[in-house]
């Protein structure tokens, strides 16, 4: 019998936490439920909110090997399931022609039956991710990160990973997975996914966290940090995500805020040393101006 992945939402809690992932009531419950109905949780919300470190701390704390499928537009069936080697095909085809002493493919008969069952076998095939987490005999956990950004006809791909956890290879027949890889897609919501795809999916969205919260998963990672500076370096994030800007800074970037401060040994964030290193959080020039307006418009932070 396959182990669960979380025993309880608490279970979840307790485990991500101490893999350093700060999990709340809904995202715990929905990890949870994830693991215990074998079903692909989609998780969906603004770039920086935390979606793609989850898959990864949930890979942490079960021991689970990580397989990332990393979306983007073009993606296709060769870069996601699965391809054949070309080129040591070629070279199996003329070896053979040399050896019968016909020219390459021109093996006609049961000789070239032969040779084509065998360059279509296990040692011609490359396997990529989707197709690599199916065949995994130990726990692993399937990221598609960024679903959002491929092409839609790329969604139907997936529909027979993501409801029978199974891939279909024309000349070797259908790969079912022995152990089912607990699998987590994250869209930034860049396009409206399909109903097939949601359908067989739990959902889960996340958004910036409160200041609370995001105080404590700074001080976490940088626990070098006076607490009253992560308090600063929260607050001021959390008013530059209220302007509109090309790009609010993540919760990493709060963290890489927070880390260039002890790296110049700044006890403070003030205007001015906010204004210095704006380049840390904001990676637009138009969000920079934007912010520095902001922030001369307040005598302190």
């Amino acid at each position: 019998m396959t182990q669960a992945w979380f025993t309880s939402p608490q279970d979840v809690v307790d485990r991500l936490g101490a893999v350093g992932y700060l999990a709340d009531a809904a995202t715990a419950t929905s990890v949870f439920l994830a693991g215990a109905l074998e079903k692909p949780l989609l998780v969906e919300g603004p770039a920086g909110v935390g979606k793609t470190e989850l898959a990864k701390a949930v890979a942490r704390a079960t021991d689970a090997e990580l397989v990332r499928l990393q979306c983007y537009e073009g993606l296709d069936e060769s870069r996601a399931l699965y391809e054949w080697n070309y080129k040591k095909q070629l070279l199996r085809i003329q070896a053979t022609g040399q050896s019968t002493g016909t020219g390459a493919g021109d093996g006609a008969g049961e000789g070239w039956d032969a040779t084509h069952d065998d360059i279509f076998s296990e040692e011609f095939l490359l396997t990529r991710p989707l197709l690599t987490a199916i065949r995994r005999d130990d726990p692993t956990v399937l990221l598609i990160d960024e679903v959002d950004k491929t092409d839609v006809e790329f969604e139907g791909l997936l529909l027979e990973v993501l409801s029978d956890f199974q891939v279909t290879v024309p000349e070797l027949g259908t790969v079912t997975a022995t152990r089912k890889p607990f699998v987590l897609l994250t869209s930034n919501a860049a396009r409206e996914l399909s109903e097939a795809v949601k359908r067989r999916c739990l959902y889960l969205h996340l958004d910036y966290p409160e200041l609370e919260r995001e105080r404590e998963i700074v001080a976490r990672a940088v626990p070098g940090l006076d607490d009253a500076v992560v308090g600063e370096v929260v607050e001021v994030v959390s008013r530059l995500r209220g302007l509109d800007l090309k790009k609010s800074p993540s919760i990493a970037e709060s963290i890489d805020w927070a880390r260039t401060l002890v790296a110049l040994e700044i006890d403070h964030l003030d205007a001015e040393t906010a204004t210095a290193t704006l380049g840390v959080v904001l990676k637009h020039v138009s969000d920079q101006k934007r912010a520095v307006t902001e922030l001369k418009s307040r005598r302190r932070l």
